[in-house]
């Protein structure tokens, strides 16, 4: 029996929009207290300001990419073929 692939609709591309909005502000939120309360000095601040943040944001993009149904495996890929003819600029 074949299954059925569905893509993500609109409502998707919202909750992924909305979700990359919530983890940037969760982590810079996170960063800011802890560097208020004392717990992180400048430098440390700065260094998950720029390295780590990216990182997270990462992440949270694939969770959510993948919670949605946005992921891709092998089975969507479909080969490219060339004309033997054809040039590779298109006139």
């Amino acid at each position: 029996m074949d299954t059925i692939h569905l893509s993500p609709g609109p409502d998707a591309a919202q909750a992924y929009r909305l979700g990359i909005i919530t983890s940037a502000v969760a982590g810079l939120t996170g960063i800011v207290t802890l560097y208020w309360l004392g717990v992180l000095a400048p430098i440390f601040a700065g260094y998950a300001l720029v390295l780590l943040f990216p990182v997270y944001m990462v992440f949270a993009a694939t969770a959510l990419s993948v919670w949605l149904g946005y992921n891709k495996d092998a089975t969507s890929l479909r080969p490219v073929y060339r004309e033997k003819g054809s040039n590779s600029r298109s006139e």
